[in-house]
């Protein structure tokens, strides 16, 4: 990603972070092991010890999902995310895919419903909590990413989330985006299009959705009372999916039965 003006002051605390990791890893490499993942939680917390630069501690970004807008059948969104990510446009069963559309059925009323399901930015995240090097980490924003220098493809994350929203990456990578790095050997997932949103864009899956007409989906800061989708959550009754867990996810569902 591209350093923006005001940002040098990230930058040094990324560098600095780096150094702090490499230092710790060498440290385990050459000395006592105390207690078993000792050295493994202290690499994790010097990790995410590095907020990403940039990113406001004021602001959580979200998405608000109008299920009765989002018709069956329609994949525009899935398409859009393809396209500015760079991935497969014709996933297989090993490629990755970052927002896939759902058919849910409610067993008593047989009634149907399609929706997108994507990684739902939790605020208490277990892809986070699981991760041994703290390449899963949450941005001072609430936007949860990977650090694909970091991660070592466990897929600890993988097994974590309870909404199979992360891939792994088996194969070698071609003609990948400039804003969008990946690589072999990790695990991705929806970054909500943070290169997007540094610039003050907003995802690509919303975009699409719009320019089709269906406006299922709406972004915006959960934290600002002003702010489009703040003021939609107050009017209309939304919920999280798995609710039960407790996760606060930043991606809401208007119309769930």
């Amino acid at each position: 990603m591209k350093t923006r003006p005001g940002r040098d002051s990230g930058a040094a605390q990324a560098l600095a972070g780096r150094r702090s990791f490499l230092g710790l890893a060498a440290g385990a490499a050459g000395g006592v092991m105390i207690a078993p993942g000792l050295y493994l939680m202290e690499v994790a917390q010097a990790a995410a010890s590095n907020p990403a630069a940039g990113a406001n501690a004021k602001v959580r970004w979200g998405l608000l999902v109008d299920t009765t807008k989002c018709a069956t059948g329609c994949t525009d969104c899935v398409t859009a995310c393809n396209t500015e990510n760079g991935l497969d446009p014709r996933p297989s069963p090993t490629s990755a895919q970052w927002i896939r559309k759902v058919e849910i059925r409610e067993i008593k009323t047989g009634r149907t419903q399609s929706l997108p399901v994507m990684c739902q930015h939790c605020a208490e995240p277990p892809c986070v909590d699981v991760c041994p090097t703290g390449a899963s980490f949450k941005r001072a924003d609430g936007i949860v990413l990977v650090d694909r220098h970091t991660c070592i493809g466990c897929r600890y994350c993988v097994m974590a989330c309870p909404y199979k929203a992360r891939s792994f990456v088996h194969e070698p990578l071609t003609e990948q985006k400039a804003d969008v790095p990946r690589g072999k050997g990790c695990v991705e997932g929806c970054t909500l299009c943070v290169h997007r949103i540094d610039k003050g864009g907003t995802p690509a899956c919303v975009e699409a959705c719009a320019k089709a007409g269906h406006a299922a989906m709406l972004f915006g800061d959960l934290n600002n009372p002003a702010s489009a989708i703040a003021a939609r959550l107050r009017e209309v009754a939304s919920k999280p999916l798995r609710a039960d867990l407790k996760l606060d996810p930043g991606v809401r569902y208007q119309g769930l039965a």
